[in-house]
């Protein structure tokens, strides 16, 4: 790869974990909806049942009185079947929510206060917020402490007018109200400058029954947007503690929050960690065609599938590309070809700093009808410093004992997959020479996915500070572009202070041809 640029940017908020716990930017989100919840509960003294039922052996956690809805855990959940239904190794917000509870139960043997839990989470996640000048702010309208965190952004414009931009997120404002609506988006209409959230005449994001990991797309052979996000109406299932399919809303006028219409990807009970991709080039055969890929746990414990719509999200048609759990990492497809890839992550037996690791990469040629695994490269070592105890199948780049738990920022070492006619480039992190924690490394291959190079070390520093969690993007002319957080300008920082920072975001930008 012909490097021509590194450059730093601001200081960045600390951003979602692609493959642990719902990631970094829906937990935060997340712990600032329970701290909202928590409070409300404990003033009218009905969170006393969630506590005892913490409590409790770790082989079976009670449900807690019906009041604490929608929080509640399903009826008597087992605890010591997290491993079999593989709740351990997903990332939404039911499992966050079940492996919290389960480890706070085998941990204590006498109540425990639930705002320990939160602060806990509260301590383990935040980081310095200062952003560099000219940002702009995604959120208009009224904000209601505690409900006021939005992360895990998704961000699309729309190629035949480049000033409408949509940004979809979560957005724990809708907790305010009954049922699950943890979604948002905000969308522009002079190309950046200035950003409208999206707010129905209920008072709250038009997205019901969304529970957040939103997936934003543009479908240009008809005009229509398109959200994805784990949804409950797609489970059948909007009860206290939901059922987890995939679903969302489309429109073909973004910007009028009472146009938006539901429509289901796929109804399941317990589908994880979806990514999507439109082929939105009009020489390509299957243009117009749209894909989602996901995680589907009541299949051989976690395997990949694809969704494949041909009439414009009426319908779709699902595809398995493995037979056991394979890290559903990203899809997407060749701006030249129409080819379509997935990129995957083998996280090892039983996860953690043990791995190892792998990186596997399927590819379709027929519009998603047929996929073969092109592709599966060496093992590597994991990123990070410690594993996660609260669910040590998931690895934690910073370490914190301050309170007999042990670390945050769940990460498993995936990245992004980018294809460019035949060309496909891959970025990832893995654990660095001796004592690095980790570093960034860039494959690429110029033969559709079959071969690959050997890594190449993105990050330049002669530190051994951690690099990690890249994502990687491709224009219609070929440049890459590659970001990740980075640590190598301190060797301490002031949390909270942006003049000391802890770790700021670097990148590479380089051809794809």
């Amino acid at each position: 790869m012909k490097k021509k640029s590194a450059s730093r940017s601001a200081p960045a908020r600390r951003n979602l974990d692609e493959g642990g716990f719902f990631n970094l930017r829906v937990l935060i989100g997340l712990v600032i909806v329970l701290v909202g919840v928590f409070l409300v509960l404990a003033s009218l003294g009905t969170f006393s049942a969630f506590a005892q039922s913490l409590g409790k052996a770790k082989q079976k956690y009670e449900p807690p009185n019906s009041a604490v809805a929608p929080f509640a855990l399903p009826l008597a959940f087992d605890c010591s079947k997290v491993h079999e239904l593989g709740i351990d190794k997903q990332d939404n917000l039911k499992a966050g929510l079940i492996m919290m509870a389960c480890a706070e139960a085998e941990k204590h043997s006498s109540p425990v206060s639930p705002f320990n839990t939160v602060s806990r989470v509260i301590r383990e996640i935040f980081s310095p917020l200062a952003f560099g000048a000219g940002d702009v702010d995604l959120i208009t309208g009224t904000e209601t402490p505690l409900n006021i965190t939005q992360s895990e952004t998704f961000t699309t414009a729309n190629p035949d007018d480049p000033n409408q931009i949509v940004v979809a997120y979560n957005d724990s404002r809708s907790r305010t109200f009954t049922g699950w609506n943890i979604s948002g988006a905000s969308v522009s209409t002079d190309g950046g400058s200035t950003f409208t959230r999206l707010t129905a005449n209920t008072s709250r994001s038009p997205f019901d029954g969304t529970l957040g990991d939103p997936v934003i797309l543009y479908n240009k052979s008809s005009g229509t947007w398109f959200t994805v996000w784990l949804d409950c109406q797609c489970a059948n299932d909007c009860s206290s503690f939901p059922s987890l399919g995939l679903g969302g809303y489309k429109t073909t006028t973004p910007s009028d929050p009472n146009s938006w219409t539901h429509y289901c990807v796929h109804n399941s009970d317990n589908d994880d960690r979806e990514s999507g991709w439109v082929d939105n080039n009009p020489s390509s055969p299957f243009f117009g065609r749209m894909y989602v890929s996901h995680n589907d746990f009541n299949v051989g414990g976690g395997a990949i599938f694809v969704r494949v719509s041909t009439d414009n999200g009426d319908t779709w048609t699902g595809h398995q590309l493995t037979n056991s759990f394979i890290r559903d990492v990203q899809i997407t497809g060749d701006l030249v070809t129409g080819d379509v890839y997935v990129a995957g992550l083998s996280e090892g037996p039983n996860g953690g700093l043990a791995g190892p690791r792998s990186n596997l990469i399927f590819r379709s040629t027929d519009g998603g009808a047929t996929w073969t695994n092109t592709y599966t490269g060496p093992t590597f070592t994991p990123p990070g410093r410690v594993n996660c105890d609260v669910n040590p199948y998931f690895v934690c780049m910073y370490p914190d004992t301050s309170d007999g738990f042990n670390g945050y920022w769940r990460y498993m070492g995936i990245g992004q997959p980018a294809a460019y006619n035949h060309v496909i480039s891959y970025v990832y992190t893995a654990h660095g020479a001796g004592a690095d924690p980790g570093d960034v490394f860039y494959i690429r291959s110029t033969d559709s996915g079959l071969t690959f190079s050997a890594p190449f070390k993105l990050n330049t520093d002669a530190t051994t500070r951690l690099q990690w969690q890249p994502n990687l993007s491709v224009s219609q002319a070929g440049t890459l572009f590659s970001v990740w957080y980075d640590e190598r300008e301190t060797a301490g920082c002031t949390i909270g202070n942006p003049a000391v920072p802890c770790y700021r975001m670097w990148a590479s930008s380089a051809s794809a041809a």
